[in-house]
C-alpha cells in the first residue's frame, strides 16, 4: 500500500457512540444496513449506544448512559435517549459530506442538541466543521443565525434545574433554537488500523459540571483509534483537559453476518432426469399407479430431508404435494428439495408439480406450479435460479384446502419439548439488566390441520426481575403490575394453555380463533382475519379480543379486570426489505390510538425495527416515557449456527414499561406466518432453490 493511497474505511465512533471525531459528530454515515454497539466511559460516566444505519442516509441510535451522582434521588442515574442523523449530501470530488442530526430527541433532555456538520477528505486527512444548538451551542455561543427567520429561533426554552426534562417527549419546540456555536476538528489515518483525532468541542458540559462536579478545563479533545479487525475498534482519548476516556465498538453487518453463506445443511437430493421414451412406451398410466405407495415414499424421503409430509394427490399428469418445512430450511430451499424428491418418485408421465407449503399451524398459503421439464433444463444453467422463478406460477392455495387426501397416520399429531429458558429485560430506569432463568416444558396436540391445543409450563430457578418499584400508574395497571406477577408467581407457572383454530374463509383470506390462557397476564378469546393476496406486498388484518386479567400466581385464577380490545392493521412491504405496519384500535387500558412500526428485513431473516404508539392518554397521565416506544431486533438462529432453524433471538428494547398503549400478546398471529410463504418473500429467497 503506497504512502499516498488513502485508506479510509468506515467512520469511527465518538464517545457519544455515533460517527464522529472524539466527542463531536462528523458527517459520514455507517455503511448501509450496519448495526453497531459502542460502550465506553470516562469520569463517573458510562455510555452504551446501539446504532443502526436504517438506509444509506438515515441513522438511528439508542443510548443508555450511567451518570454517577447526577441525581440526589438516584445516585446511579440511568439515562435513555434516541438520536437521528440524516445525510443531506454525500462527499464528492469538491463538496463535503453534509449531515443534520438530532441528539436526545426522546429521552430526558440531558444530551439534547442539534447540529449541521460537514466532513471532507484530503488523502489521509479528514476535516470536519459544524454548527450546533442545545448542548452543541453551550460553549462560546453566539446569536442563532436562524434568527433571521424570526425571533422564535433566538431563545431556547429552559430546562429544569436538575438537568432533566419530561422523559420521552419529542420536544420539537426546542429544536434549532437558542444560541449556536461552532465545532470542528481533524482526523488522520496513519495506517489501515491506526487513526488520530483532534477536535474543538462546543459542548460546555453544563449539567455534568453542575450536578457531578465535572471539570471542563479546555475545549480541545484528542483521541486515538486502533482497529483490531473489520468488526472491533478500540478508542482512547483525553477529554476537556481533565479526564481520560476509553471505548470499545463492535459493528455487525446483517447482510453478511457469518461465515456460512450456503449454510451447513446437508446436500439436496439429486434430480432425476427422464429419458427420451414416452410415458406410453414405458407403460405408465395414471390408473396403474398406487397413490398409497407414493404417500409412503414421499413421507420417508421428506423426513430424510427434515421436511414434514402433509398430503398428496395425483391427477393425470399433475402431482400435488403439501408439506411443512419446519425448522430446517427457508421455504424456497424446501420447495426446491421437494421438487427434486418428486422427480425421483413420480412416474415419467407426471409433467407438472404443484407444491403447497403449509404454515406451522396447518394453513395452506401458496400453490407453486413448476414444470418438470423446467427443472430438468435449468438445474445447471448459470441463471437457473432466476429462470426457474420466472417460469414458476404462484397462486393462492385456497382451492386446494379440500382436494388433497391425508394419510391416516398423520393426525392427530403430538409434539413436545423441554429445556432451559432465559428472559432478559434491558434498560430499566433502576437496573440496566433484569433477567430470569429456568426450565420450561411445552406440548402441542394437533387434532387435524389447523386445529391445535398448546400448553407451556415454566419453572423459575433464578432472577432479579421482581425488584421493580411499585406502580404509580394513573391508568388501569394492565402492564405495570408485572412486578407482582414476578413476586407472587407459583413455583411452576402456567405460561400458556389455549386452543386455536386456523382456517381459510375465502380467496386471499386467512382466519384464526384462539381461546384460553393466551399469555402470562391475560386469558380469554381472540379472533383474527387477514386479507393478503399471494403476490401482493400489501395486507389488511382485523383482530378482536375479549380478555380477563390473570391472577398473580399465573395458575388458573383470574382477577376482576376485563376488557374488549382490538385493532385494524395495515401491512406493506417495499423494496430494500422495509416493512411498514399501522395498527389502529383499542388497547388494554381502554385507551384508543395507533401504533406505527417500521422495520428493515434482510434476506437472511434478520429484522431490525422501531415502533411508537400514541393514544388518547395525555403524556402527563401516561407517566415516565410520555408514550410507548421501542426497538426490536430479531436474529434467526440460522445466522448463529449456520443451519436453518425457525427459532430466533428476539429482543424488544423498550425504555420504560407503562400501561398506555399496551397490547395483548397473542401467540400465532397470522401476518408473519402467511407472508413467509408468499411470492414476495419467496422471490427474495429463490437463490436458495437449488441448494
Amino acid at each position: 500500500m503506497s504512502a499516498e493511497e488513502p485508506i479510509w474505511k468506515n467512520p469511527t465512533f465518538n464517545f457519544m457512540g455515533v460517527p464522529g471525531m472524539v466527542d463531536m459528530p462528523s458527517a459520514h454515515p455507517m455503511p448501509d444496513g450496519e448495526l453497531s454497539i459502542v460502550a465506553g466511559g470516562f469520569e463517573n460516566t458510562v455510555r452504551t449506544t446501539l446504532s443502526f444505519q436504517f438506509s444509506p442516509r438515515l441513522t438511528a441510535s439508542f443510548r443508555y448512559a450511567l451518570l454517577q451522582g447526577f441525581s440526589v434521588q438516584r445516585p446511579s442515574y440511568y439515562d435513555r435517549s434516541f438520536d437521528v442523523r440524516y445525510l443531506l449530501s454525500e462527499e464528492g470530488l469538491y463538496n463535503p459530506a453534509i449531515t443534520v442530526g438530532l441528539q436526545d430527541i426522546g429521552g430526558s433532555g440531558i444530551y439534547s442538541g442539534e447540529y449541521l456538520v460537514g466532513t471532507k477528505t484530503f488523502g489521509r486527512l479528514r476535516a470536519t466543521a459544524g454548527i450546533g444548538w442545545g448542548r452543541f451551542g453551550s460553549y462560546n455561543g453566539f446569536s442563532n443565525p436562524l434568527g433571521i427567520f424570526g425571533n422564535y429561533f433566538k431563545n431556547r426554552p429552559g430546562q429544569r434545574q436538575s438537568g432533566v426534562d419530561q422523559t420521552g417527549r419529542l420536544d420539537t419546540g426546542k429544536w434549532f433554537r437558542g444560541d449556536a456555536a461552532l465545532f470542528g476538528g481533524v482526523e488522520y489515518q496513519y495506517s489501515d488500523r491506526l487513526r488520530f483525532s483532534l477536535e474543538y468541542s462546543s459542548d460546555a458540559y453544563v449539567a455534568e459540571s453542575r450536578n457531578m462536579d465535572f471539570e471542563r478545563n479546555s475545549p480541545f479533545n484528542v483521541g486515538v483509534n486502533y482497529q483490531l479487525n473489520d468488526s472491533v475498534d478500540l478508542r482512547a482519548g483525553y477529554l476537556y483537559g481533565s479526564t481520560v476516556a476509553a471505548q470499545l465498538s463492535y459493528v455487525f453487518d446483517p447482510k453478511n453476518p457469518n461465515a456460512y453463506p450456503s449454510g451447513l445443511e446437508g446436500a439436496p437430493p439429486p434430480l432425476r432426469v427422464r429419458g427420451e421414451q414416452t410415458a406410453e412406451q414405458l407403460g405408465w398410466t395414471a390408473e396403474q399407479l398406487q397413490p398409497h405407495n407414493l404417500h409412503i415414499s414421499l413421507a420417508e424421503a421428506m423426513q430424510q430431508q427434515g421436511l414434514q409430509f402433509e398430503s398428496f394427490r395425483l391427477d393425470g399428469n399433475v402431482a400435488y404435494v403439501k408439506f411443512r418445512n419446519g425448522r430446517e430450511y427457508y421455504t424456497a430451499a424446501a420447495v426446491g428439495r421437494v421438487s427434486r424428491i418428486m422427480t425421483q418418485l413420480m412416474p415419467d408421465s407426471v409433467s407438472r408439480f404443484v407444491i403447497i407449503p403449509v404454515t406451522d399451524y396447518g394453513l395452506p398459503v401458496s400453490s407453486i406450479t413448476i414444470e418438470r421439464s423446467d427443472l430438468e433444463e435449468l438445474e445447471f444453467e448459470p441463471d437457473g435460479s432466476w429462470d426457474s422463478f420466472a417460469r414458476a406460477v404462484f397462486d393462492d392455495a385456497y382451492d386446494t384446502t379440500s382436494v388433497l387426501s391425508f394419510p391416516n397416520d398423520i393426525y392427530p399429531a403430538f409434539d413436545w419439548g423441554f429445556g432451559p429458558y432465559l428472559t432478559l429485560v434491558f434498560f430499566d430506569p433502576n437496573n440496566p439488566l433484569r433477567y430470569q432463568v429456568g426450565l420450561q416444558a411445552n406440548a402441542t396436540y394437533e387434532f387435524s390441520p389447523g386445529t391445535i391445543v398448546y400448553g407451556r409450563l415454566d419453572g423459575r430457578l433464578a432472577g432479579n426481575e421482581d425488584g421493580l418499584p411499585p406502580s404509580n400508574s394513573q391508568l388501569p395497571r394492565v402492564r405495570t403490575d408485572v412486578d407482582l406477577y414476578a413476586q407472587e408467581a407459583a413455583d411452576i407457572t402456567l405460561a400458556n394453555l389455549f386452543g386455536a383454530k386456523y382456517f381459510r374463509p375465502g380467496q386471499d383470506l386467512f382466519g384464526r380463533v384462539s381461546a384460553g390462557y393466551l399469555e402470562m397476564m391475560y386469558g380469554g378469546i381472540s379472533a383474527e382475519v387477514l386479507w393478503k393476496p399471494v403476490d401482493s406486498a400489501f395486507g389488511v388484518g382485523a383482530e378482536i379480543n375479549y380478555v380477563k386479567q390473570r391472577a398473580f400466581d399465573q395458575l388458573f385464577g383470574f382477577q376482576d379486570y376485563e376488557i374488549a380490545t382490538g385493532h385494524v392493521s395495515f401491512y406493506n412491504e417495499s423494496r430494500g426489505g422495509y416493512l411498514y405496519q399501522l395498527d389502529v384500535g383499542r388497547y388494554l387500558a381502554g385507551d384508543w390510538g395507533a401504533t406505527f412500526s417500521l422495520a428493515r428485513e434482510f434476506d437472511n431473516g434478520i429484522r431490525i425495527g422501531a415502533y411508537a404508539t400514541l393514544t388518547d392518554v395525555p403524556f402527563d397521565e401516561f407517566g415516565e416515557g410520555s408514550f410507548d416506544k421501542g426497538i426490536t431486533i430479531e436474529i434467526p438462529f440460522t445466522q448463529v449456527f449456520g443451519r436453518q432453524n425457525d427459532r430466533e433471538f428476539y429482543r424488544e428494547i423498550r425504555p420504560v414499561l407503562r400501561d398506555g398503549g399496551a397490547r395483548l400478546n397473542v401467540p400465532g398471529r397470522l401476518y408473519h406466518e402467511v407472508r413467509e410463504k408468499q411470492q414476495p418473500i419467496l422471490q427474495e429467497q429463490w437463490g436458495r432453490f437449488w441448494r
